[in-house]
């Protein structure tokens, strides 16, 4: 059963889980479960995706009830007028804040089109050097950082972070597999470690500030917890209360 994490007489979001699609999709037609599938059997009614996430990607996503609905968010989001917040882990250590402003390729599927602008904002949270050696180093390093992506392009943060070479963590597509190797056989970890953690927007029926905020999973819980990151990402309320004990 899906978490929901905010309903309304429009609206229903839930956390989705790494791995799981929003919906059916030409290249993944082998896949039995679905996000708007499974919410829709859940509930017992039909919905309308209002934005995306990756497979791999966890947290907040909203669903309209009905297409009048799903219209206003849609353009919403065509006009960047939604706060998003996310959480990710990944390679090296990055500047304490910075802005990636770096047009997107669109994918093979689409080479006709254009590069689309793209800007991410991002802040460092947090940083660890663990003593595991990684390619030519003894050591490696991470960083925890909060993203507040600007556009909404397809793949944008994970394509913006390996653009600066701070590869997300679990990243297969555009990520670095020896970090990802040493995160799933010494770590225990194979998820992309990548949290869409809060949405804020004007709810178009109402006028108010809504906000819909996802806790981060088990595994990022753990690893935070392993890394000792828990008290900042306490501080981002971004960790349930109280936070459940974890073996490390």
């Amino acid at each position: 059963m899906l978490e929901i994490i905010y309903e309304d007489a429009h609206y229903v979001a839930i956390n989705k889980p790494n791995g799981l699609l929003v919906h059916r999709t030409r290249i993944a037609e082998e896949k039995k479960e679905f996000a708007l599938q499974m919410l829709r059997d859940q509930l017992g009614y039909r919905l309308y995706p209002s934005h995306r996430l990756d497979r791999g990607t966890s947290g907040v996503l909203l669903f309209a009830k009905s297409a009048e609905a799903v219209a206003p968010v849609v353009q919403a989001f065509e006009a960047r007028e939604p706060d998003k917040t996310y959480f990710a882990i990944v390679r090296g250590y990055t500047p304490e804040a910075d802005t990636i402003d770096n047009p997107i390729r669109p994918d093979k599927d689409h080479k006709h089109k254009e590069p689309q602008d793209a800007v991410t904002h991002y802040q460092r949270l947090a940083t660890i050097e663990l003593p595991i050696a990684v390619g030519r180093y003894q050591t490696s390093r991470y960083s925890l950082v909060k993203i507040k992506p600007e556009t909404g392009r397809m793949h944008q943060i994970r394509k913006h972070f390996a653009h600066i070479r701070h590869y997300i963590i679990g990243d297969k597509r555009h990520g670095d597999w020896r970090h990802n190797k040493m995160f799933l056989e010494e770590l225990d970890s194979p998820y992309l470690l990548l949290h869409a953690a809060e949405l804020r927007f004007t709810h178009p029926f109402t006028g108010e500030l809504v906000s819909m905020k996802a806790q981060v999973p088990q595994n990022t819980l753990r690893l935070c917890q392993k890394f000792e990151w828990t008290d900042v990402l306490t501080k981002q309320e971004a960790l349930p209360q109280p936070l459940p004990e974890l073996i490390a």
